[in-house]
């Protein structure tokens, strides 16, 4: 089965590839009478490839050894580069676009080779959330009087060898370093009155967190803005006070020492008659 063409048409060999799958599966005790019925039906009933893959999705199919099962619960990876190179042979090799349109964007694994063809059409190949199968990989481009846009992360080195007739392949992220473990991307082929872009651009995850970011910034540039005008106010209204008690006690003392002034003429006065 394959995912990169669910629209094409199944044969019978197919059909009883995916049965095989689900008699093993019921052999082994991964499904029961029931499930394995039910799929059963559904499997000689599908007419295309993509309505057969689902079947067996969640199956080991036949000659593959199981993953093996750790029941020690470990913490989710951290995105590093080194658990995103994961090896194997890629969930998808090739893309075709016809008069038409291909994306690949997502969670998938390039392959050390993606192929690509676009005849009056377009395709877009986003590698932001991708695995990688290898720290090289090449995407070998061919666009005829089509477009193909390759996107990749920061962070990612890129190397554009393609050449160009009446078209042209962007080189304007060509020659930035990439980081320490990043994978290296080179893209390849040909295009004839066509084109191939390459850009670099964040996750939507990354632009969220960001955009976050910047939020709680202004919230803390309000926060620290407001916090002053309070401290200012309440410094303003601390010496306020301050000069106020000091007129108060100003004003107590002028009036103690007009008192003392008036008391020496009284004092004087009696003196005086007698």
């Amino acid at each position: 089965m394959t995912d990169d063409a669910p629209e094409l048409r199944a044969s019978d060999a197919d059909r009883e590839r995916v049965a095989e799958v689900l008699r093993d599966a019921l052999a082994e005790g991964r499904l029961d009478m029931t499930e394995f019925e039910e799929r059963l039906d559904a499997t000689y009933k599908a007419r295309t490839y993509g309505e057969l893959t689902p079947i067996t999705r969640d199956l080991p199919a036949a000659g593959v050894t199981p993953p093996t099962i750790d029941m020690v619960k470990k913490p989710e990876g951290d995105g590093s580069w080194d658990q995103r190179i994961v090896g194997g042979e890629g969930s998808s090799t090739w893309a075709v676009a016809v008069m038409s349109g291909f994306q690949r964007k997502g969670r998938w694994t390039v392959p050390r080779r993606f192929n690509c063809f676009a005849f009056w059409g377009g395709g877009e190949i986003d590698l932001r959330e991708a695995n990688f199968a290898d720290r090289e990989v090449e995407i070998n481009c061919i666009a005829i009087m089509g477009g193909m846009s390759v996107i990749v992360p920061p962070g990612v080195e890129v190397v554009v060898r393609g050449i160009g007739i009446m078209g042209g392949f962007d080189q304007r992220e060509e020659g930035v370093p990439g980081e320490p473990g990043a994978p290296r991307v080179i893209v390849n082929g040909f295009a004839f009155w066509g084109g191939v872009g390459v850009e670099r651009k964040l996750t939507r995850a990354e632009k969220q967190r960001l955009r976050e970011e910047r939020r709680q910034e202004r919230l803390d540039r309000k926060a620290s803005k407001r916090e002053l005008r309070e401290s200012v106010r309440d410094d303003m209204h601390d010496a306020h006070d301050s000069h106020r008690r000091m007129l108060d006690g100003h004003r107590s003392l002028m009036h103690d020492l007009h008192e003392e002034r008036r008391e020496e003429r009284r004092e004087r006065r009696r003196r005086g008659e007698d």
